[in-house]
């Protein structure tokens, strides 16, 4: 089958979620004998490869900065990537029988559907969030929120195959008026799928992810420091960077927690598995997050997750309470310092819980399944 996979990022040159999920995606439906495209942004040196074997990356956009100074993401990027995936599909659009895109940003999904009436591609979306009206205008303020809110919408309502990662983005994709029914891929995990022995616990609190306003890292600075009143031996590293690292560099100086919290920025992946092995707990103080890798990631380890209860948050369905971490019921310092307790006064047993919790969820969880899933559909859409 001849397949166009659009985002507007593309792993290892920018790193999150969506960027591993596509590029996994590429790779496994070229290793299965589909023709695969994959349209983007550049994000390299001009000259040199993508780096995607047996993959054609085709850049319809420059190099542009995506994100403004707050960690939000700028319009005009978006724009740019939506005109290039509709100029790219005009002329080559009838070489494809399936478009498979990103909902986010939204102008690429338009520009497939504008164009699909002339080539007959078939569409298939993956919805990794859908937001709600109040996050739209927190967002983007009231006239943009409503704009935001009203291209989603349209985009909901265009005729595709729906995917979703979590079941709160599914339930808002029914509401915002989908036709059909959106599935739900469970798994984005790629290690191994083995129930973990749990390395001994170090009094250590970590977190790993990007500083942006939604990751809300200054906020778990404010309730290690509560937390420390009570268990002094506890320390914390902060793994990651980004637009509000200043922010949590401030946090720990004026918590003078200098001596105990360390934030080193970006580091290697072996330091990341390192300390993700060794924590007492992952704390993902998110008020946004559309499924939450990281935490997956800690209970493949043995190691508990915090994450906090939030109407934007789908890392709350990853976390069975006491048995593979537990849910804070707010971000204030004292409820989350409450949260980073509770998991050390569990110990070991809620250690070997969280291992024995992932052994009965590592399939649901792991990557294969979902990539299973997506090849199924595409058969289904001959």
């Amino acid at each position: 089958m001849r397949v166009c996979l659009v985002y507007d990022c593309l792993f290892p040159h920018t790193v999150g979620g969506a960027e591993r999920w596509y590029r996994n995606l590429a790779e496994r439906l070229a290793a299965d004998g589909h023709e695969v495209t994959y349209l983007t942004l550049r994000q390299w040196p001009q000259g040199e490869p993508a780096g995607v074997a047996g993959v054609d990356v085709r850049v319809v956009g420059p190099r542009m900065a995506l994100y403004a100074e707050g960690g939000r993401r700028r319009i005009l990027p978006p724009l740019v990537f939506g005109a290039g995936v509709l100029w790219h599909l005009l002329r080559h659009g009838r070489r494809y029988e399936v478009v498979h895109t990103a909902s986010f940003p939204y102008f690429s999904l338009l520009a497939a559907a504008v164009v699909r009436p002339l080539h007959r591609f078939r569409i298939v979306v993956d919805w990794h969030e859908v937001w709600s009206r109040s996050y739209w205008r927190e967002y983007l303020g009231g006239a943009g929120g409503a704009v935001g809110a009203f291209v989603q919408r349209l985009c909901a309502r265009v005729p595709q195959r729906a995917f979703c990662f979590s079941r709160l983005h599914a339930a808002r994709l029914r509401d915002e008026g989908l036709r059909g029914e959106p599935t739900v891929l469970t798994g984005e995990y790629a290690g191994s799928l083995e129930q973990p022995t749990p390395a001994p616990a170090q009094p250590l609190v970590a977190f790993a992810g990007r500083h942006i306003p939604e990751k809300r890292v200054p906020a778990l600075v404010r309730a290690f420091a509560r937390a420390r009143e009570q268990a002094p031996e506890l320390r914390l590293r902060i793994l990651g960077d980004g637009p509000e690292r200043e922010l949590v560099l401030a946090a720990i100086a004026e918590e003078r927690l200098e001596e105990v919290a360390s934030a080193p920025g970006f580091v290697s992946s072996e330091e990341v598995e390192e300390t993700l092995a060794s924590a007492l707990c992952m704390v993902l103080p998110s008020q946004r997050e559309g499924y939450g890798m990281v935490v997956v990631e800690a209970s493949a380890r043995g190691v508990p997750s915090v994450v906090v209860r939030e109407p934007d948050n789908a890392a709350v369905e990853l976390v069975d309470e006491g048995e593979n971490g537990v849910v804070a019921d707010s971000v204030a310092p004292e409820q989350l310092a409450a949260a980073i307790l509770r998991v050390r006064d569990a110990g070991e047993p809620l250690r070997d819980r969280t291992a024995e919790w992932f052994g009965r969820n590592a399939r649901r969880l792991s990557l294969d399944g979902s990539l299973d899933t997506v090849a199924a559909a595409y058969r289904g859409l001959r």
